[in-house]
């Protein structure tokens, strides 16, 4: 599944940023961008676009008002330098609002959510997620990861045949998983529902593997029941 994108900034160094970026991240595919808004509508209409990354604070027409223009549009990642926009942005129903300078690892962040965003308006459940470990993206099929554990900064993705530490917290670990697949059942375990193979009050078992059920969790062991049943 691959995302098409453009992005829309009068300043080109900013331009400049995404495309580097965008050029990192496997399922990202950049196809235009503008330093004028009003340019890239003629584009718009002529070609599919899932997503735009696109600047708030631009002459003639804002990132705003260019959102609320676009109805049933692409989804919108805003990029700008002024954080006073957050909440107008999101109002918006953005699918992420990116404060300059930021990192690649934000970035490719905000292109999953979007992915997410995208299956999820085509009733599409993604088959892999990218994972960055060090300085690569490594592809993931959903289906093979088992469990997720936390360990400090990192999270480890516990596969059929190997292991995978990313850095990453557990909310961020499950905005990048679907979760009609995957259940948090503890503040440190994530479990892949399909794997389950016994479920007790207070654990269910992975792949053989004891994983424990928190007290705040236990709610999850009946969603785990629910998910296998339906």
């Amino acid at each position: 599944m691959k995302l098409v994108a453009i992005a829309i900034d009068d300043e080109p160094k900013a331009l400049e940023v995404v495309q580097m970026h965008a050029a990192k991240v496997p399922f990202l595919e950049l196809q235009a961008s503008f330093i004028d808004a009003f340019e890239a509508l003629p584009f718009l209409r002529q070609h599919k676009v899932d997503l735009i990354f696109l600047d708030i604070k631009m002459p003639d027409i804002s990132g705003i008002e260019f959102a609320q223009i676009l109805k049933n549009g692409p989804l919108v990642v805003f990029t700008t330098a002024y954080s006073e926009y957050a909440v107008q942005g999101f109002d918006l129903d953005a699918v992420d609002y990116l404060l300059k300078p930021f990192s690649l690892a934000r970035f490719t962040k905000a292109c999953n959510k979007a992915l997410e965003m995208k299956n999820v308006r085509n009733n599409e459940v993604p088959e892999f997620i990218f994972l960055k470990t060090g300085y690569e993206e490594e592809k993931v099929y959903l289906k093979d990861i088992l469990y997720v554990e936390a360990a400090g900064n990192y999270m480890t993705y516990v596969l059929k045949e190997r292991k995978l530490m990313c850095r990453q917290n557990v909310p961020e670990a499950l905005q990048s998983l679907p979760e009609q697949d995957f259940v948090r059942v503890h503040r440190s375990f994530i479990v892949g529902v399909q794997h389950v193979g016994k479920i007790a009050r207070q654990q269910v078992w992975v792949n053989g593997v004891e994983i424990p059920v928190g007290a705040s969790y236990e709610d999850s062991v009946g969603l785990i029941k629910e998910k296998l049943n339906g």
